[in-house]
């Protein structure tokens, strides 16, 4: 998996951990989630802002990639105690997760690129970074992507 972000776009994803860092998160509406964990060794409590990919108003369901795919902390602790809580910029609440198929992160990411028009070639060489390859927003390359890099549902519970 390919790590290599350039500081820049460090910066850049930095952002909304720095508005909710400072109580302004709700200025990001349902676009980004923060999630609240626990560590699988310390037991202490760790925060990480997420993109949410889709957002179902009627569930409150919200799904986000593991960018860092399998190895990143915040789902490695999730897949050792479960405990999971979610913030849109108010309370956090405790959520359920559950990990999603290969079809249905397929038909999120489809959704997810849909929705940027114009921005999509921005989206596509961003997501490139973090897989193996020259990711293209082909069907192969987006059954490809979504085998590298875990999606994740969150429903308050």
């Amino acid at each position: 998996m390919a790590t290599t972000i350039p500081p820049w776009m460090r910066t850049v994803f930095a952002a909304p951990n720095a508005l909710y860092r400072h109580g302004m998160g709700r200025v990001l509406g349902r676009r980004f989630l923060q999630l609240t964990h626990v560590g699988r060794k310390s037991g202490a409590e760790h925060t990480v802002v997420l993109e949410v990919l889709r957002y179902d108003r009627d569930t409150g369901e919200a799904v986000v990639i593991s960018a860092f795919g399998e190895g990143a902390q915040w789902l490695r602790n999730l897949r050792a105690n479960g405990d999971a809580r979610i913030s849109f910029g108010r309370t956090a609440r405790r959520a359920e997760f559950r990990l999603l198929d290969a079809d249905e992160a397929f038909d999120v990411m489809t959704g997810y690129e849909r929705r940027y028009g114009i921005l999509r070639p921005l989206v596509r060489r961003t997501l490139g970074l973090f897989v193996d390859f020259d990711y293209q927003g082909t069907d192969e390359d987006r059954r490809r992507l979504v085998g590298q890099l875990p999606m994740l549902a969150f429903r308050p519970a």
